[in-house]
């Protein structure tokens, strides 16, 4: 039998092949989807709502919002806010593409009421949040218009406070922020702003605070609180309010008696480990044997001493020559000792704590001499700092303060334009300036009841201070 040709077989092969990939496509082609494509950023968009946005004449207790794609509540009762601020806060649900509010309290008449979801709504798939998304209605013919702007500012520092809230009421008696819910409240943003809308004319008492477990009303001194200097009236436009926030500080409360702290099981210690022990432990505040000439000498002890015997602390020159014109002081811990001298640039000097100079109330003493020698810093390990104010207002009484980890550092009354430092240890640090009101050098809180007295201002700047060892620091200041 004569062969096929071999164009044919090759023919045959290819159509059989084609067949064959063609079948696996179609079998697959509803299975594997497409890959890679833009991430969705976009947030739900609504389509319709009924009753519309801005209703005259509510009587309804349903609202139903219809969005263009599938939709969740994210941390609803957080995000909610109603105005004015109902008994019964609505119900609100979420199913598919809609989202549903149902009022539960009982609607005033001729009210504009503002419902904002903030950033609750998000789509299913991205969570994407639809921000400060908000529906306005009235039960009445027209919608209130009046708007209240504002920031908040922490007096202490100059800093804002995104958690805090402010609030609005129509009783004008302080006693109001303690006992009544207030007519209307808002959230302030992360500078710190706040925007009342659609508000009703009327004088209104306006109060930022820190809002503790849920709640809108003053509960303690040492919440963080504001208040204004005299109501608010709103009758057309009205120009930004500015509220002060502070806290007083908590009171210290003593333990009512005293406790025995039960002590952990220890291994059995060797003689020079028991030796050890008894001896008192301290510590001071050089930086590799050097002493800051700006600073005393620190000395901590691990606890508080019984005994002190200043006849057997013995300060000395390189000489060991004993130096008298200094100041020993001690805080009322009896743990820290401040050594205070006219400290000179690269000079050697020496403690000396003879035995029995100190025993704590563990028992511990010091069993043997102990001399502690060291240096003070040369010229070149500071640097000089120049400040100046391009628009300082001294009859303000301000005070420059230095800050590191929320802790003042150092505080400088600013006398002129210019405040010059001839000796810095390098560092870097926020910059606030007090205005001290009753030229006390350090900040005082307000108080509201009985004395409405504000609390003085800190203003924080935004410019950090960076100083350099060896170095003239130069800064221009505009507040």
């Amino acid at each position: 039998m004569a062969s096929a040709p071999p164009k044919l077989c090759c023919s045959a092969l290819v159509l059989c092949m084609l067949v064959l990939f063609s079948s696996l496509m179609e079998g697959c082609a509803n299975i594997i989807p497409p890959l890679g494509g833009p991430r969705d950023t976009l947030p739900p968009v609504l389509i319709s709502v009924v009753p519309r946005d801005s209703v005259k004449n509510f009587t309804g207790q349903k609202i139903v919002f219809n969005f263009d794609e599938y939709v969740t509540l994210d941390q609803i009762q957080e995000n909610l806010l109603v105005s004015p601020t109902p008994k019964i806060n609505p119900i609100v649900e979420s199913h598919l593409r809609t989202v549903t509010v149902r009022i539960k309290d009982t609607l005033e008449p001729n009210t504009t009421y503002v419902i904002n979801f903030g950033k609750a709504i998000r789509d299913v798939n991205e969570n994407n949040p639809l921000k400060n998304f908000r529906y306005i209605f009235t039960t009445g013919t027209y919608l209130d218009s009046m708007e209240l702007p504002g920031k908040v500012i922490l007096a202490e520092n100059g800093k804002t406070d995104s958690t805090l809230i402010v609030v609005l009421h129509k009783n004008l008696d302080d006693s109001a922020i303690v006992n009544d819910r207030p007519r209307y409240y808002t959230h302030v943003d992360k500078e710190g702003k706040f925007n009342f809308t659609n508000l009703a004319p009327g004088t209104y008492a306006i109060y930022a605070l820190k809002s503790e477990g849920g709640g809108r009303s003053y509960m303690s001194p040492s919440q963080l609180f504001a208040f204004a200097d005299k109501p608010v009236v709103l009758n057309g436009s009205q120009e930004p309010i500015i509220l002060y926030a502070y806290a007083e500080p908590a009171e210290i409360k003593k333990p009512k008696g005293k406790t025995t702290p039960t002590q952990p099981a220890t291994k059995k210690k060797s003689a020079e480990e028991e030796k050890q022990d008894k001896r008192l432990k301290y510590s001071l505040n050089m930086q590799g044997g050097q002493q800051d000439i700006l600073q005393p000498l620190i000395i901590t002890f691990a606890a508080p001493l019984k005994e002190f015997d200043s006849t057997k602390f013995r300060f000395t020159n390189n000489k060991f020559e004993n130096i008298t014109n200094y100041q020993l002081e001690k805080d009322s811990t009896n743990t820290i000792f401040k050594l205070r001298y006219n400290w000179p640039l690269e000079q050697e000097f020496n403690i000396i704590a003879e035995k029995g100079m100190a025993s704590d109330s563990t028992g511990k003493s010091l069993t043997k001499n102990d001399t502690i020698h060291f240096r003070t810093m040369k010229d070149s390990d500071y640097g000089s700092l120049k400040l100046r104010f391009s628009n300082i207002d001294t009859s303000r009484k301000p005070v420059l303060l230095l800050v590191q980890a929320e802790k003042i550092m150092y505080s400088y009354p600013i006398k002129g334009r210019e405040l010059f430092i001839k000796r810095f240890r390098p560092a870097e640090f926020e910059l606030q300036v007090l205005y001290d009101e009753n030229g006390n050098g350090h900040w005082d809180h307000g108080s509201f009841f009985g004395t409405r007295r504000q609390p003085e201002k800190v203003q924080a700047i935004a410019k950090k201070l960076n100083i350099k060892a060896n170095w003239d620091n130069e800064v221009d200041i505009t507040l």
